[in-house]
């Protein structure tokens, strides 16, 4: 297992900006909300990106997946996508890609019951959804991936407490979901691992994972009650946190995409959490004729990992050994986070 490092080169997020509410752009310009094109005898894939793909968050690490998988099959298979779509409209958007693909992907918790809904309509189709609840189990034709948050937010707790100069920490989640409400859970878990005298505030839940405003003001209450360190599950919002940081000479733990260190000098460390390769491994199995309907749960435990984490400052070394001892008891079983 690599030791958990300084961060290198920057990492690039590309995110095209689909206008319109239920703009679906599909390869060769052909609309899935419009019905599709002929039938090339290419297999669909329709994604659900509730939030903005230029997030510099859960939907742009996903994004970074989805470019991936459109590349590597390329001529095989046709994608569609749509983001930034109201709540009440998710259930729209799944039924229109269902009428027109034969896998359909949706991104977030805060799709569980509209897609478990519509799969249940569309039994001859394939669904996959990526970030609902850890212990959710899949139906006939949909499957559960797991990004391993609460891992991801185990490990941000564990390097909050490390580099905590106030010995108070904090987290702040974009909306109290199963999924946000068990990472909250895991930052104290992975807070008290690091060092057991580290006070955790409580959770924060700002209602919206992209209010930079709302989130900003409730890193500030952080902040005010004494913490110098948090941890997020943020999209936009993340970027409200950092601003309250640099007022109030406070940090946060990044990600899931990390950027060069220094280029904001908010940001103490990055957990890197790959969204996009559950995109990814959905279009492989598809393609191969094997998919499952499973649950599959990525992170440390997964075959080829999709979580670690960076640390931007110069530090003790003890904390890197920390950090990476934490990682192999996770490998090993040893500590559990879902």
């Amino acid at each position: 297992m690599a030791p958990s490092r300084p961060l290198p080169s920057p990492v690039a997020v590309a995110a095209a900006v689909v206008s319109g509410l239920l703009l679906l752009t599909a390869c060769g310009g052909s609309s899935a909300a419009d019905g599709g094109g002929k039938d090339d005898g290419k297999l669909k894939v329709g994604v659900l990106f509730p939030g903005s793909l230029s997030d510099d968050g859960f939907m742009g690490s996903a994004h970074l997946g989805y470019q991936r998988a459109e590349k590597q099959h390329a001529g095989t298979v046709e994608f569609s996508k749509v983001e930034q779509v109201a709540t009440a409209d998710y259930e729209k958007a799944l039924v229109r890609f269902a009428t027109t693909s034969d896998l359909v992907i949706s991104l977030g918790g805060q799709t569980d019951a509209d897609v478990r809904n519509v799969a249940a309509r569309f039994p001859q189709v394939k669904f996959a959804e990526i970030g609902g609840p850890a212990d959710g189990e899949p139906l006939a034709n949909l499957a559960l991936y797991d990004p391993q948050q609460a891992e991801a937010a185990f490990l941000s707790g564990a390097a909050s407490a490390l580099l905590s100069r106030s010995g108070k920490v904090g987290f702040i989640g974009g909306a109290e979901l199963p999924a946000i409400v068990n990472a909250a859970k895991e930052f104290d878990r992975g807070a008290e691992a690091a060092d057991p005298q580290v006070e955790v505030l409580p959770p924060q839940y700002v209602g919206d994972f992209n209010d930079v405003a709302k989130a900003k003001q409730s890193a500030l209450a952080d902040f005010g009650a004494g913490a110098d360190v948090l941890g997020q599950v943020l999209n936009l919002g993340h970027k409200g946190v950092a601003q309250a940081a640099g007022q109030r000479d406070g940090a946060l733990i990044g990600g899931p995409i990390a950027h060069a260190c220094g280029s904001d000098p908010a940001y103490a460390g990055y957990v890197e959490t790959d969204i996009g390769a559950e995109i990814e491994y959905a279009v492989d199995h598809l393609v191969a004729g094997d998919w499952k309907a499973e649950a599959v749960h990525f992170g440390l435990t997964f075959e080829e990992p999709h979580n670690d984490i960076v640390l931007c400052a110069e530090t003790d070394p003890a904390v890197g050994e920390k950090l990476d001892e934490l990682k192999r008891k996770i490998t090993a079983g040893e500590i559990t986070t879902r």
